[in-house]
């Protein structure tokens, strides 16, 4: 299907690549959209990898998408530290969100995301995603890991291995939880009721954060399954071109070469 088609044919047949931690979000989206979606989930363990091996890891997956079944490609990512940099498909057009972090996306928008940032600075997210999914099949997490997600997730083997007063320890230098002095769970609307506020607000407890809860909106994921995809929360990477940071408000640009 042309580049062209996608933008006039419905239903499309969209391919969705998106890491796990939005597994019930995207799901719901997808039962809801008027195209046709197909969802393919990643391991959250790639956000603990360097930036190049999370992009050569998510490559590899878009290139699998075959061209005469899709009419696109959705990115359910992030910039994530520049996990999706380079990324693009030879023959379909990419979709992306213009958006430095997942959690804007769990917020509805960039503009939400920024009003909560600035009256609640130093604020570690959690969603359902994030508690339930792990990186138990990302083979060489350890190895690589950069990120101070990691220690927190591995926080109650610690405790068991070692007690807790020693594992907060452990966690605030290792996981670098110094930077932080919140702990906020995102409860999304129309997902199934679940105990995850009170399992954040005991994490939050263990690790000496304040506890906060924060409504989530689906607007910007169900625009993601959805489309059309407008330029003010999306970038459309043509065929053949790359995603590049733009270092500016638009967060993403394309490039063809």
């Amino acid at each position: 299907m042309s580049f062209d088609a996608m933008n006039t044919e419905r239903p499309l047949r969209i391919k969705v690549i998106a890491c796990e931690i939005f597994y019930r979000e995207l799901c719901l989206c997808a039962a809801r959209s008027t195209n046709i979606v197909d969802l393919q989930f990643l391991t959250q363990g790639l956000h603990d990898l360097k930036s190049a091996n999370m992009s050569e890891r998510v490559q590899r997956e878009i290139d699998a998408v075959d061209p005469e079944r899709y009419a696109a490609v959705a990115l359910g990512f992030a910039l994530c530290n520049n996990g999706i940099v380079g990324l693009g498909h030879a023959r379909l057009p990419l979709i992306v969100p213009k958006s430095h972090d997942c959690i804007a996306l769990f917020l509805g928008s960039r503009g939400e995301y920024d009003r909560y940032f600035g009256e609640n600075p130093g604020t570690y997210y959690k969603t359902s995603g994030w508690i339930e999914r792990d990186a138990e099949n990302l083979e060489d997490v350890s190895s690589e890991s950069t990120s101070p997600f990691g220690a927190l997730r591995s926080f109650e083997k610690l405790v068991e291995k070692y007690g807790e007063e020693n594992a907060q320890y452990v966690v605030s230098i290792l996981g670098g939880l110094h930077n932080y002095s919140r702990m906020t769970y995102i409860r999304m609307p129309g997902v199934a009721p679940l105990p995850y506020d009170q399992d954040t607000r005991e994490r939050a407890e263990k690790t000496g954060l304040v506890y906060d809860e924060k409504a989530g909106d689906f607007a910007w994921l169900q625009a993601l399954t959805d489309g059309p995809w407008d330029a003010d929360r999306f970038l459309v990477v043509p065929p053949g071109g790359r995603v590049e940071p733009s270092y500016d408000e638009q967060v993403l640009k394309a490039v063809v070469s």
